[in-house]
């Protein structure tokens, strides 16, 4: 999986690597590759304690499953997303995306 060597104190960043892929397939518009790096991490979740990454990886898997015409599977990951974070700062960019995104769905 690619584990940097920061990750041997206390796992941050230990998934990085497998989320850097997944935005890159996105780039890429290669949705269901981008997808399976995204589900790498959640399938994972023991690494990734506290990590940015564990929360991003939710939004980047909706909108992996958006490109991929998926709509319904990209509402239950943007849900996810959103609800891990109801209590954040509503003027946050990513956060103000993602709810724009989701709307669109």
């Amino acid at each position: 999986m690619a584990v940097p060597g920061i990750s041997f104190f206390g796992f941050l960043g230990a998934l990085y690597p497998a989320y850097l892929r997944g935005e890159a397939c996105l780039a890429a518009h290669q949705s269901a590759e981008a997808a399976a790096e995204f589900r790498k991490i959640l399938n994972h979740r023991g690494l990734v304690l506290a990590d940015p990454v564990g929360a991003m990886t939710r939004l980047g898997l909706g909108r992996a499953l958006a490109l991929s015409g998926e709509p319904g599977k990209a509402r239950d990951a943007y849900q996810d997303f959103l609800t891990l974070w109801k209590n954040a700062d509503p003027e946050v960019p990513v956060l103000r995306q993602a709810k724009a995104e989701y709307a669109r769905l």
